[in-house]
C-alpha cells in the first residue's frame, strides 16, 4: 500500500492514508512524503465512533476514490462514505477467501466471527464497484462465493520495487555466514514472514531435520517474528537442531540477507500472492513452496523451483535437499526465477492494474 501510494503522489494524485485502527509503525515512511496518515482508533467490536472518525477523514479530503485493504476496513469504509461523493469504491483482499482459510485452522474452526465479518463484507458489495484479488487462484475462490457478484471481481498480482534486490552472491553469502557463525560451506536455508499459523514453520523445522540427515552442513535462517515464535524455538529443542535453526526476528535489512542465502522456503497452509516470494525471486533464489494460493503462479515446479504439498515434512525435506544438493540447478532455478519477477512482479505493472480499475470511474 505504500508504495502504491508513492507512486500515486508521483503521478500527481493527492493521497491520505486513513488507518482503522492505529497508525502502526511504517506510518513514518508516508508522513516523510508529506502524505497525511490519518487513524479512527477503532476499538473491538462494532464501533460507530470510529466510523464516524472514518467519515469525517473521507469528507475534509473529499475522496473521489476510495481503496480499502482487507474486509473489516472495506465495510466500515463503505458506511463512512454513504452519501459522499465518492467516483469510485475499490476492494484489495490480500489473501485467500474466508472459507479455506478458515478450514486450514484445523481444529480452531470457523468462529461467529468469521461468519459476521464475511456477510458484513458482502453486504458492502452493494457500494463496491471492484474487488481486487491478488491472485488467479484468490479470484477463482472469490468468483464461488454467492454474495460476491463475479463480474467485479478482477486479480491484481502484488508486485515490488525489483530494482531494490541484486541477486545472490559469494560476498553477501560470506558475510551471512560469518554474522551467524556458522563455516563458509554451510548451506543456508531461510524464510521471511511472520511466525503464524499459516505459515506452518512447524512442517519446516521438521522437514529441516530430515534435511540434515542428509546435508549435516545446513542450517535454517527463519526472518520475522510472531507469536508461535516460544513454541518453534521449543520444537527445534526436541528435533535436536537448536544450534541450526536461527531466529533472526524482525530485520530492516531483507534484501541483504536474502542475498546470502541459498535457497528460499515456504511452508505456508494458505497463501495469497506472496511478496515474499517475489523478493526470493528477485533475489536470484531457488525455491520450495507448498502448492496453496498463488504459490503455483510465481514458483514454476521444476523451473524456478520445486511445489510440494502441505503439511508433509518428508516431501517438504525431499525437495530441500534435491536443490541443496545440487548446485547447478540451484543457480538455473534462480537465475530463470529472477528473469520471471523482471517481467512480471514488478510494482509498476501492479500500479498501472490499478490505475486502469481506478480510471473505470471517469469512463
Amino acid at each position: 500500500m505504500i508504495d502504491l501510494v508513492r507512486i500515486q503522489r508521483e503521478a500527481g494524485h493527492n493521497c491520505q492514508v486513513v488507518c482503522l485502527f492505529s497508525a502502526g509503525a511504517l506510518a513514518g515512511e508516508l508522513t516523510a512524503l508529506g502524505v497525511p496518515v490519518l487513524s479512527c482508533e477503532k476499538r473491538r467490536g462494532l464501533d460507530l465512533r470510529a466510523m464516524l472518525v472514518a467519515r469525517r477523514f473521507l469528507r475534509r479530503h473529499a475522496t473521489e476514490i476510495l481503496h480499502t485493504h482487507n474486509a473489516i476496513s472495506h465495510y466500515y469504509g463503505v458506511l463512512a462514505s454513504r452519501g459522499l461523493s465518492l467516483q469510485r469504491v475499490i476492494s484489495t483482499r490480500h489473501g485467500m477467501g474466508a472459507t479455506r482459510a478458515v478450514a486450514q485452522r484445523g481444529s480452531r474452526g470457523r468462529s461467529w466471527r468469521d461468519d459476521r465479518l464475511e456477510w458484513l463484507y458482502g453486504k458492502s458489495m452493494a457500494c463496491t464497484h471492484a474487488v481486487a484479488a491478488v491472485c488467479e487462484a484468490a479470484r477463482d475462490e472469490f468468483q464461488q462465493r454467492k454474495d460476491l457478484p463475479t463480474q467485479k471481481i478482477v486479480a491484481v498480482p502484488n508486485g515490488i520495487h525489483v530494482e531494490r534486490f541484486e541477486p545472490t552472491s559469494a560476498e553477501a553469502r560470506q558475510r551471512l555466514r560469518q554474522t551467524l557463525g556458522v563455516s563458509e560451506d554451510t548451506r543456508l536455508a531461510g524464510f521471511v514472514g511472520r511466525l503464524t499459523w499459516a505459515k506452518d514453520h512447524a512442517t519446516l523445522v521438521q522437514a529441516f531435520r530430515l534435511v540434515r540427515e542428509q546435508l549435516p552442513d545446513t542450517a535454517l535462517v527463519l526472518i520475522g517474528d510472531g507469536p508461535l515464535r516460544p513454541a518453534l524455538e521449543a520444537l527445534a529443542q526436541s528435533e535436536g537442531i537448536a544450534d541450526r535453526v536461527f531466529f533472526l526476528g524482525d530485520r530492516n535489512d531483507i534484501d541483504a540477507l536474502l542475498r546470502g542465502l541459498d535457497l528460499f522456503v515456504m511452508s505456508s497452509v494458505t497463501e495469497g500472492y506472496s511478496v515474499a516470494l517475489l523478493e526470493a525471486c528477485a533475489s536470484g533464489l531457488p525455491i520450495v513452496a507448498t502448492r496453496v494460493g498463488g504459490n503455483p503462479e510465481i514458483v514454476r515446479d521444476g523451473i524456478n523451483g520445486a511445489l510440494v504439498t502441505p503439511g508433509v515434512p518428508p516431501e517438504l525435506a525431499a525437495a530441500m535437499v534435491g536443490i541443496l544438493g545440487n548446485e547447478t540447478r540451484a543457480l538455473r532455478m534462480g537465475r530463470a526465477g529472477r528473469d520471471w519477477v523482471l517481467q512480471h512482479g514488478s510494482l509498476s505493472a501492479m500500479a498501472a492494474r490499478y490505475a486502469e480499475i481506478y480510471g473505470c470511474a471517469a469512463a
